[in-house]
């Protein structure tokens, strides 16, 4: 016979022995299952990996933006006509 008698009771007992909410419990557990192939979803580096590429995306935006407004501005300055 087991020692809980649900699942919650168990991570409400396990979490208050670490002095560890219960909630956070079962989401460490649930990603752990998630890492080891047990659950589906993104594993921590798949997650981790998507962090970093939608930062860089975020950056290469930023940068492409500086670019447009400066290629407008030297565009606009080598249409101006020059007086000497």
């Amino acid at each position: 016979m087991p020692e809980h008698e649900t699942e919650y009771a168990a991570i409400r007992h396990v979490g208050a022995r670490l002095g560890v909410g219960p909630e956070t419990l079962r989401k460490w557990r649930r990603r752990a299952e998630i890492d080891t192939g047990q659950r589906p979803g993104l594993t921590s580096d798949e997650h981790a990996e998507v962090k970093r590429l939608r930062r860089e995306v975020a950056e290469l935006r930023r940068a492409n933006e500086i670019l447009r407004t400066a290629s407008a501005f030297f565009a606009a300055e080598l249409d101006r006509p020059t007086t000497r």
